[in-house]
């Protein structure tokens, strides 16, 4: 670890600023001056091997009590630079580099009124970063922020991925056709070889952040906060930030910057954290939950999910979630959930239970010390309430005391997040994603794996035998996802019960359909969910992706594709020298005498090795590399 290095600039430094990431190969420019008619205004542009990626753009505020990022003096500057290696709890590398150049600027209005504001800029060679702070001052004990003017803008109208809701689906759009409330992260292709993201890190009490046209603006976006915010000063906001890479890939090899970008872990004692594949309880009976458990230890799956309707009707507010209440629309029962999770706990699966806001919002500091001592390992937080201030910092204040309780988190629905996995681990996965409950063409899956997936871990929830899969995919696709979609607790089987679960009674989502016993699944039972180490091999968005990621001495490949059959080669070069693996390789093929059609090949490979990789147009392929010996 390195030291943080710090030098106090003089006032009379030359503007513009510059401030290059560590590689030198990502510049940001600053100035201080008029534009557009604004007076003495900060102006921030980036560049990318020369190219530019955002042109001079505005940043500013919007106080009550007027506007905030004009008529500014420089106050104070400085400099420093960190270099430093951490360890997450969990995540998609088993180390994390934080190295970064900084630039913070106190600014001081010249009006009577002589209020500060202070910017602070981050260089990282993934990205730059930048964050607003309101200092302690005279005159001034808390700030009410109507909006957040901070402008993205182009050099040209080049094509986004825009999506307006957390599950919607996403449309290459080009910037002056981008409408309000674009979804974060964005990502913007500038060339073939040249590609940018935008988005948020550290939300934590803040008002989330979306993107808007600028208006009067052509191919320019502005920061949209989902609700005014107030906070005592001083205070800060979340970070904003733009990635650039030579190819989408390359930025979801760097979506580590939005981790670097939250606080370090505040839980003193992680060990009872525990990443792990699950499977969801359907019929809400002993019976059902038993044969999860058993089907759990057959299948190497760590965890059993009793979904909605074990309290009672999830959108009846009388609903106690206290208590054990089949919801009779989705079960007849019975359901001695104790039993259950005494069941498997003498068998090493956890048991998550499922509640809807509305109930969290009642009883929350009922039920996770209640569910503590019935012995649960974690809740699904359903249906949150997001965007505002005030429903962001309940959220991040509820994942708090589920750790004060010892108690994972899964938070659904609209929620995305921006690195809080880092402070607190607890929060495993979020939905946030259009996944398999939404029967998502591989062309959105394929977005979303270039855009969602750089803000941290998505639930997907994949099926395996439900009708989805055939008519949307392929089963060695739906094998691949399980390496390429990131999700520390990954929901499997979604759609599917045990043969030796009873048949489900009501509940959305259609009968489900009963898992077999085809040899495939060996790759699930196999795969892990957290990873030492990840490569994006070939990748377009909403075209294709090949994934390979390492656990200890084992590789996992996923190849997910979509709109023409391809065939890609893979140098194994990545693995150590003089050793042999053998590489189990699952294919589609529509001779094989199974439901699935999935083919297995075994065979023996060194470093040396290229494999070719092929799927057909909506089909995908996946593949288990392990030591020979």
């Amino acid at each position: 670890m390195a030291p943080m290095l710090a030098a106090v600039c003089p006032l009379a430094a030359q503007v513009p600023w510059q401030l290059s990431s560590p590689d030198g190969k990502t510049v940001l420019t600053l100035a201080l001056g008029d534009f557009e008619g604004a007076k003495s205004c900060l102006t921030w542009s980036v560049s990318r091997l020369g190219r530019p990626v955002i042109i001079p753009s505005r940043l500013a505020l919007d106080l009550e009590g007027g506007a905030l990022g004009e008529n500014l003096r420089l106050a104070s500057q400085e400099r420093t630079e960190a270099d430093q290696t951490w360890k997450p709890v969990w995540g998609e590398r088993s180390s994390v580099r934080d190295h970064y150049r900084q630039l913070r600027l106190v600014l001081q209005e010249t009006t009577p009124a002589g209020r500060t504001v202070q910017y602070t800029f981050r260089a990282y060679d993934a990205g730059i970063a930048f964050c607003y702070s309101l200092p302690a001052q005279k005159g001034m004990t808390n700030a009410v922020i109507n909006r957040e003017l901070s402008e993205f803008r182009f050099a040209a109208d080049y094509p986004a991925w825009a999506v307006y809701s957390a599950q919607g689906v996403y449309a290459k759009t080009p910037l002056s056709r981008i409408k309000a409330g674009g979804e974060r992260p964005m990502t913007i292709e500038m060339a073939p070889d040249l590609y940018a993201a935008l988005g948020e890190a550290r939300l934590v009490d803040f008002a989330r952040m979306k993107f808007d046209p600028l208006k009067g603006r052509t191919n320019a976006l502005v920061s949209a906060l989902g609700s005014k915010v107030e906070l005592p000063l001083p205070c800060a906001s979340p970070w904003r930030f733009v990635m650039a890479a030579e190819s989408p890939g390359r930025l979801l090899e760097n979506n580590d910057l939005l981790l670097n970008l939250n606080d370090p872990c505040a839980i003193a004692d992680t060990s009872w954290i525990k990443p792990g594949k699950v499977i969801r309880e359907v019929t809400l009976t002993t019976t059902g939950g038993k044969a999860c458990v058993d089907f759990a230890v057959k299948r190497n799956l760590q965890y059993v999910e009793f979904d909605a309707g074990w309290y009672g009707h999830e959108y009846d507010d009388a609903a106690d979630a206290r208590a054990v209440n089949v919801d009779p629309k989705r079960s007849k029962g019975p359901l001695d959930l104790h039993e259950v999770i005494r069941y498997g706990r003498e068998r090493g699966i956890g048991v998550i239970l499922y509640v809807n806001r509305r109930a969290l919002e009642k009883q929350l500091d009922e039920i996770l010390p209640l569910y503590q001592k019935w012995g649960v390992k974690g809740v699904k937080y359903g249906f949150v309430n997001v965007g505002s201030q005030k429903w962001t910092a309940w959220l991040h204040d509820a994942i708090r005391k589920a750790a004060r309780h010892g108690l994972m988190v899964d938070v659904h629905d609209e929620y995305r997040p921006t690195g809080f996995s880092r402070t607190y681990p607890n929060l495993m996965t979020a939905e946030g994603i259009a996944g398999d409950e939404t029967s998502p063409a591989n062309t959105t899956t394929l977005a979303i794996l270039f855009n969602r997936m750089l803000a941290g871990p998505a639930d997907n929830t994949i099926c395996y035998y439900d009708g989805r899969v055939t008519r949307n995919s392929s089963h060695a696709y739906q094998l691949a996802k399980a390496v390429c979609l990131f999700s520390p607790w990954q929901f499997l089987y979604w759609y599917d019960r045990p043969a030796a679960s009873p048949q489900k009674v009501g509940g959305a989502g259609g009968a489900e359909t009963g898992i077999g016993d085809e040899p495939e699944l060996a790759f699930f039972d196999r795969i892990p969910t957290v990873w030492d180490d990840t490569k994006v091999l070939h990748g377009k968005i909403g075209e294709y992706a090949l994934l390979a990621r390492r656990n200890g001495d084992e590789w996992f490949i996923g190849f997910m594709n979509s709109g023409q059959a391809r065939a890609l080669e893979v140098s194994l070069a990545f693995l150590p020298a003089g050793r042999e693996y053998t590489a189990s390789v699952y294919s589609d093929d529509p001779a094989i005498p199974t439901r699935t059609r999935v083919k297995i090949e075994h065979f023996k490979v060194t470093r040396q090795a290229v494999l070719k990789c092929s799927a057909a147009a909506q089909g995908g392929q996946a593949i288990h590399l392990a030591p020979a010996n």
